[in-house]
Formats: structure tokens, sequence, C-alpha cells
């Protein structure tokens, strides 16, 4: 197994890997790496994501396992940093788990630690009786304003729903309800931001908690008037908010501190 990827910017600077989440693939990115360009951005598809992507089977694990070895094969003793939303945020937790020294930043946005194994029991039938409704195009406009993908981006995200094949998903979801926090990611050295939207869901909230409370290098910070989806909704205060984060340490105003 390895990940395909996309490679931008400026290849003498630090790197910057960028995760997407389940249902979307690279293109989610599109904006940050407009916006990062004095960085050496580097963007996975994760398996059975984006078109024609079906040679492996995603999980988290094996995601975070071939994660680590591009991050190892790129990085060259420069500065490491690592964005993830929802599903690449789970697979970036994962990483810092297994290699706890590998980055120098995280930056993860809306990933769920909790297990919903009851819920999980429910998903292979849900998904056998509602899968028809992913090649509906209301359905699909209904799915990606949920998610805050613009008109501009609906063709691609509905492309690459329509190629969705049944079992693919009932495999990524169960992943999904299945995360729960590792261990070792106490371990993990690098300094960590942790990002959840003011109307996201209760558990996903009690996510970005447990995920503070169980590194003292991270940070976590409430993102006002935002669902999930910080990152296509408003990309502009995103991107800020990560470099001055970054740069100097520092983070908005406006947003209410976890932990």
């Amino acid at each position: 197994m390895s990940l395909r990827y996309q490679e931008y910017g400026d290849k003498s600077a630090s790197l910057m890997f960028f995760l997407h989440g389940g249902g979307v693939s690279d293109w989610m990115w599109d904006k940050q790496i407009e916006y990062f360009t004095h960085y050496h951005c580097i963007v996975p598809t994760l398996p059975e994501h984006g078109l024609n992507n079906f040679e492996n089977k995603f999980s988290i694990k094996d995601s975070a396992e071939e994660l680590i070895k591009l991050i190892e094969e790129k990085s060259g003793g420069k500065k490491v940093v690592v964005i993830g939303f929802s599903l690449g945020s789970q697979v970036i937790i994962q990483l810092l788990s297994m290699k706890p020294d590998l980055i120098d930043f995280a930056i993860i946005n809306s990933a769920s630690v909790r297990p919903l194994s009851f819920a999980k029991k429910f998903v292979k039938p849900a998904i056998t009786l509602t899968f028809p409704l992913i090649k509906q195009r209301w359905f699909s406009k209904l799915q990606a304003k949920t998610l805050y993908i613009s008109e501009s981006y609906f063709e691609k995200y509905y492309k690459e729903s329509c190629q969705l094949k049944p079992e693919t998903l009932v495999r990524v979801l169960k992943e999904n309800m299945s995360f729960e926090l590792p261990k070792d990611f106490r371990n993990a050295s690098g300094r960590i931001l942790v990002t959840v939207g003011e109307k996201e869901k209760a558990i996903m909230k009690k996510s970005a908690k447990d995920i503070v409370a169980a590194n003292s290098n991270s940070i976590g910070l409430l993102l006002p008037n935002i669902g999930h989806g910080v990152t296509l909704a408003t990309p502009d205060y995103f991107n800020l908010l990560v470099e001055t984060w970054i740069n100097d340490g520092n983070v908005p105003n406006d947003c209410k501190v976890i932990g």
C-alpha cells in the first residue's frame, strides 16, 4: 500500500501535510494550497477516496503507517506540520501515537475519539437502505451543504460520491465510529492545536476536550458560528489561524479555549 499524493509550493521550505475528511478528497484543501505557497505542501488522498482509488482498502491504522513513511521520505530534517479534518484528523492522532517525535506541529480539526459501538451495529443495514440516495443530486446537495461544499466544488463531490461502493462506505464509517484515543497519544512531543466548531454535535466537542486533556502539549479552541467544516466554510479565517498559531503561538480572540 502507498498513499497517492500531490505536491505544491516551495520544495525547499518546511513541510505541510493535509489530510482530508471522509467522503471528500484532496480538493478540499485547495484554498489552503493557494495560501501556504511558502511551504512545501503535500496533499495525500486516502484509500477508497477520490476517483479511481480503490486498489487498497481504507483503515485508519494503515493510512497512519503510510503517512509516517511519506513524512520520513520527504522531511530530510525539515520542520513538519500536519493538518487534518475529521477522518483525516483521526489518522493524524493515530500517527502521533505511533511515532510521537515525528512532527513539530499538528492541527486536529473535528476529530471524534468517542467510539459509537452501539450505532456501529446499524451501519451496514442503514447503508443498504439509503445507499441509492447517494447517486441522487438532490441528496448530494443536502450532504454538500452540511459540509460547506460550495457550488464550484459540487460536481467534484458528486462525481466522487457516485463512484463510492456500499462496502467502502460501510468500512469508512465503521473505522470512524470505532476510533478511540490511543493511550500513547500522550507521548506526542510536537505542539498540537485541537479545534471544533461551536455548532458541531456534542460528541465532537467532548472529543476535543478528551484530546486536549490527553496531551500536555495541546491547546483546544471552540470556533464560533461554525459546524463541521471550518476549512471549507471560512478558509481565510482558518488559514490565518493556522499561520498565526504556528509562528507566534497566538489564537483568535473570538475563540473559546477548551480545557
